[in-house]
């Protein structure tokens, strides 16, 4: 996985996909939460035929119009946080990046001003 050494073991999930969606590089987290799907052997596939409707088309316009997408998912026991934001390489739109990672039922939240 390109991003520096300190990627492959960051303690959320991180996969990166290019701009026609085809998966580029995974950390071992994102590894081991997409196993059921094939692990790193999703990489090089396509992100849009990992996904039925409405994800499909939620990802389809995250791609093509270059924006952000967040949002909460639980299941299996868990609350996850997902963040889909475009990047960039010279200025030059290169896909998204999904990071994601487990929430405490109770976490704190501060207001500040």
């Amino acid at each position: 996985m390109t991003g520096g050494p300190w990627v492959k073991e960051f303690p959320a999930e991180v996969m990166v996909c290019d701009s026609d969606g085809i998966i580029l590089a995974m950390n071992n987290h994102a590894e081991a939460l997409f196993a059921d799907d094939g692990g790193s052997e999703i990489l090089g596939r396509n992100v849009l035929d990992c996904h039925p409707d409405p994800a499909f088309t939620k990802l389809e316009g995250m791609l093509e119009n270059r924006s952000t997408n967040c949002y909460f998912n639980t299941g299996h026991g868990e609350k996850r946080f997902f963040f889909q934001p475009p990047w960039y390489m010279d200025g030059r739109y290169s896909g998204f990046v999904e990071i994601s990672f487990m929430v405490p039922e109770n976490i704190p939240h501060f207001i500040r001003e």
